[in-house]
């Protein structure tokens, strides 16, 4: 490529005129080899791992089990790029799970980062439950290498009471210390029941348990009408964990991240400001009439490069 087209695709994606020509130009940049060098100014300073969570894998599968199609994540997510996987806990939960896991996490050199985790943790007869789940789950992620336990603490048919919300602070207190047992960092993820009313379920853990880490997936919280620009302000010293995520401007999700009209400029400039490092994890997901135009490997790549591109990591 001479030198002209090579100055052209760079200020094209530079400028950033619309989503869909930028998609455009990152392909005809990393066809001509060029992508890694853009936007490396920004990405020579952080300190965060990308990878990505199979939560679109597994809501193809019968009871959101992704045991069967492990190794086709692993191959895809291997291939688009990523530098790890967050699992889900329940690949955890079979018996050959360290052995099957870490077979595909070496066959395509993808650590394992670590695995979301969720459980009724406001309810207190499943406490005794919770807690042995914990330590099975806990202990075969720290065999496998992983680092984190993005941990969400359940879904309540009504606005949590206090006694719930004490009961759930008492139990995740129990999972954090067996976290710290093993080397894994808990971090609260959040969906959007933790942040409707008010940041009610959230703002309630954090009143109990003020400095646990946050794990914020940011497009649960545009949904519960949450600004993620204002949330990364207000909790910016306790963010260690991100979730990435799409939607267009009809609400919906978008195929892969860059496609939608997610304002990712104000996030880029809110996440250097409070000086984030830890892990961003693309966590694609998709409406249940959608019909895929590409595979899902190639929305990975797709959206690897959008993060490297507009988030600078």
């Amino acid at each position: 490529m001479d030198k002209m087209a090579h100055r052209n695709i760079t200020e094209g994606i530079e400028s950033r005129a619309s989503r869909r020509e930028f998609l455009q130009l990152v392909t005809m940049a990393s066809a001509a080899g060029i992508v890694s060098g853009l936007g490396s100014a920004r990405a020579a300073s952080r300190k965060v791992t990308v990878g990505a969570h199979p939560w679109v894998y597994a809501a193809t599968q019968p009871n959101y089990d992704i045991t069967g199609v492990l190794g086709e994540i692993f191959a895809d997510m291997s291939a688009a790029g990523l530098d790890g996987i967050e699992l889900m806990h329940t690949a955890l939960r079979p018996d050959d799970a360290v052995e099957r896991i870490a077979r595909l996490s070496k066959e395509h050199s993808l650590p394992v980062i670590g695995t979301s985790y969720e459980a009724k943790m406001w309810d207190r007869e499943q406490h005794a439950a919770i807690v042995e789940d914990a330590k099975k789950v806990v202990s075969r992620l720290a065999e496998l290498g992983g680092k984190t336990l993005g941990t969400s603490v359940g879904r309540c048919p009504q606005k949590k009471s206090e006694a719930q919300l004490d009961a759930q602070a008492e139990v995740l207190r129990q999972v954090i210390g067996i976290c710290d047992s093993h080397g894994i960092d808990l971090n609260l993820h959040n969906h959007t029941y933790e942040v409707v009313d008010g940041m009610h379920d959230l703002r309630g853990t954090l009143q109990r348990i003020p400095g646990v880490p946050l794990g914020p997936d940011l497009n649960w919280l545009i949904r519960g009408e949450v600004d993620p620009v204002d949330f990364i302000e207000e909790f910016g010293s306790q963010i260690v964990f991100l979730h990435l995520r799409d939607q267009n401007a009809d609400g919906k999700w978008s195929e892969a991240m860059g496609e939608g009209d997610t304002d990712f400029g104000r996030i880029r400039e809110a996440l250097d400001k409070v000086g984030f490092t830890g892990y961003a994890i693309i966590e694609l997901a998709h409406e249940g009439d959608f019909k895929p135009t590409r595979s899902l490997r190639e929305s990975l790549r797709m959206s690897r490069e959008f993060v490297r591109q507009e988030l600078g990591f």
